[in-house]
């Protein structure tokens, strides 16, 4: 063997050329990202964080805190998605006539793509799935997920499946196929490099995490909760996150499909995408977004499970219409299933199949209509106070119905072949997505902060945040409505009509704004901190909640509960104070917990060297990373010291010091 073919034995198609040395926008950023790494390095070294870091959160599998690293990694990639947004909105904003701007077609195509794909799948999905880990057991009375360690490793899979999308951007290129990666344009003839390849194994890799995640916790929702709660008395966000599991475990199996799908199409030259040997790109199309559109509710029903407990919180009331809010979210989550093809009408599927889809999405708002009506009546004759979980909601109320009824105009197929591929297109996703999705999550961090640090967000920033978001939402969105209806398609990096170039201006002023609103979020989180002893909560209960997770301690002990409390009523804390709840003083037992564990780590590094050596055809590192993939789950099955004690006197000191505060009256 030459030195040739030894060296594309190892390193495949890697070589020099990959780093991007011509792009300055990346090599700077590249540069600014080696040197915060290095100074997080030092920092971690300096204050001699590693050994907690590793024993307390890497190989942790707690539900609260891998729910709470779920809402950093989240947050984190939310900065780099909306770097590339407020990119792609000053380069339109300028590019007109003879400006081109200041980023090239090659590499806004691969802006625009990396966007789409890090919001969903690294910033939505993440927060989605962290705030569930964290508020289902404890609202169920659990004290972990059923699959602790299987928690553990489907939050580093998600992790490393971000990694990977973070690494294309200054090892090789991302894809410039848009979200979804549609055939031919994703196909190996269109796009040769390993754009399409980063695409497909970081989201075969997360993907993993999230279908995994998703079968713990309907296995812990259906199994674990407390004596007395039957499915008719769980809050609503847990019903919400129910549904929403279901619909990962039936949709995530289509996403890995037809991503292996494309990817023998790429590797080996098979034909199922391509217009060869019996190959149809239709179908790929069907089977993305049979995935695609239960995906958008996987994202918003969580988010009105949060709006439903905020609700009935900061009114003081119980939620109006419990029973219709749950039938309302399973009717929609079976309806989610029979709705996918409005995405492509203009596709040649025939009158009937597109009145069929139609009138299934107009359907579909039925129940969505029913929920805000239910939110609407729970305010009404109710002590509303404007706290900030509470203004979330508002807002989401005012900026979702407006994103609803676009939904329903798009829902007309000869409406979509007017605005299919424009900018109405682009305003309306965003009007549900940030308007419904972030908001709720916004909502609902707000809303459990004190319950996960025992201390509250700071307000003064928090309704600053808020206030940047709403209008700079407005402003950012409203603009392509308009210039969707006069005919400007999406995805174009520069203009000839000057006259549209206002718009454009007006967008990114909004931009800035929401940018804005962000650096407020970060300024609280800051600020609330450095302040935490003066917003420490020491009742536990600082909204005056209803539901079981304000029973325990703020934050909770690691055990969530030394008693498995009984419930009566699907407001089961608000239920257990109005009888007089008082906690026991003794009777504590030593609890039985698992014992954390680097093994979810591990595979799911391995993973990444397997999916980063298959990317850039690396063959020999790929063998041996798939190798020692392989040995790493050998080893850990056969790991049985997986276990601890919290002795009794741990539970008496811990819960007695919550015993102290109820008999102070702060509780």
């Amino acid at each position: 063997m030459n030195h040739l073919d030894m060296q594309s034995l190892i390193l495949g198609r890697l070589t020099w050329d990959a780093i991007p040395f011509h792009e300055p926008i990346l090599l700077a950023t590249f540069i600014g990202v080696a040197l915060g790494g290095v100074a997080l390095l030092v920092a971690l070294t300096y204050f001699r964080l590693w050994g907690p870091l590793w024993r307390d959160w890497i190989t942790s599998i707690d539900h609260k805190k891998i729910g709470i690293m779920y809402i950093v990694l989240g947050l984190v990639m939310l900065l780099r998605g909306f770097s590339d947004a407020i990119m792609m909105r000053a380069q339109q904003a300028i590019a007109f006539g003879d400006a081109v701007g200041f980023l090239p077609p090659h590499h806004y195509d691969q802006v625009f793509t990396a966007h789409g794909v890090i919001m969903i799948f690294f910033v939505a999905m993440p927060l989605v799935t962290g705030l569930m880990n964290f508020v289902v057991p404890l609202q169920i009375g659990a004290r972990d997920v059923s699959f602790p360690f299987l928690n553990n490793f489907s939050f580093w899979m998600t992790a490393f499946g971000a990694g990977l999308v973070m690494m294309s951007l200054f090892v090789g290129e991302f894809a410039r196929t848009g979200w979804l990666a549609y055939p031919p344009l994703s196909g190996i003839a269109f796009s040769p490099d390993v754009g399409v390849d980063y695409y497909i194994w970081s989201l075969q890799i997360a993907g993993v995490g999230t279908l995994l995640s998703g079968v713990n916790l309907i296995a812990t929702i259906v199994k674990m909760r407390a004596p007395g709660m039957t499915l008719m008395k769980m809050p609503v966000f847990t019903w919400t996150a129910l549904c929403t599991n279901v619909l990962i475990v039936a949709a995530f199996p289509v996403l890995t499909a037809v991503l292996a799908l494309l990817s023998l199409d790429r590797y080996v030259g098979t034909n199922f995408f391509t217009n060869d040997l019996g190959g149809n790109a239709m179908m790929y199309v069907n089977l993305i977004w049979i995935w695609g559109h239960p995906e958008v509710y996987i994202l918003v029903l969580p988010a009105f499970g949060i709006f439903s407990e905020v609700v009935a919180t900061f009114c003081g009331k119980r939620l109006f219409g419990y029973a219709s809010m749950v039938y309302a979210t399973v009717v929609i989550t079976i309806l989610s299933y029979l709705v996918w093809l409005h995405h492509f009408f203009t596709m040649g599927s025939g009158a009937s199949v597109n009145s069929f889809f139609g009138i299934t999405t107009m359907i579909i708002s039925i129940p969505t209509g029913a929920k805000i009506f239910n939110w609407l009546f729970t305010m009404y004759r109710g002590r509303i106070r404007f706290e900030l979980p509470m203004l979330w909601t508002v807002g989401f109320m005012i900026t979702f119905v407006i994103g609803g009824m676009t939904g329903v105009l798009l829902a007309v197929p000869p409406a979509d072949f007017v605005l299919h591929n424009s900018l109405f297109l682009i305003a309306h996703f965003h009007n549900v997505i940030i308007g419904g999705v972030l908001f709720g999550l916004l909502a609902g961090i707000t809303y459990w902060f004190p319950k996960a640090f025992g201390y509250k967000l700071d307000p003064f920033w928090g309704k600053c945040s808020f206030w940047f978001w709403q209008i700079g939402f407005f402003f950012a969105f409203m603009p392509l409505y308009v210039l969707g209806l006069m005919g400007v398609t999406r995805r174009l990096s520069h203009f000839d009509d000057p006259s549209l170039q206002i718009w454009f201006q007006i967008a990114a002023f909004g931009a800035a704004l929401i940018a804005l609103g962000i650096l407020s979020f970060i300024i609280q989180l800051v600020v609330s901190f450095v302040r935490r002893e003066s917003l420490r909560d020491t009742t536990g209960d600082p909204w005056n909640g209803r539901t079981l997770e304000w029973s325990t301690a703020s934050p909770p002990p690691a055990y969530n509960f030394a008693f498995t409390p009984l419930v009566h009523d699907n407001d089961a804390w608000h239920d257990m104070k109005a009888n007089g709840y008082v906690r026991p003083l003794d009777g504590f037992i030593p609890i039985h917990m698992p014992k954390n564990t680097g093994a979810g780590f591990v595979i799911a590094a391995l993973s990444a060297v397997c999916g980063f050596a298959l990317i850039w055809h690396m063959w020999l590192l790929a063998g041996a990373g798939f190798a020692a993939l392989l040995a790493a789950v050998i080893v850990h099955t056969f790991n049985y010291q997986r276990d601890f004690h919290i002795p009794a006197d741990e539970v008496v000191r811990t819960e007695g010091e919550r015993t102290r505060l109820l008999l102070a009256g702060h509780v």
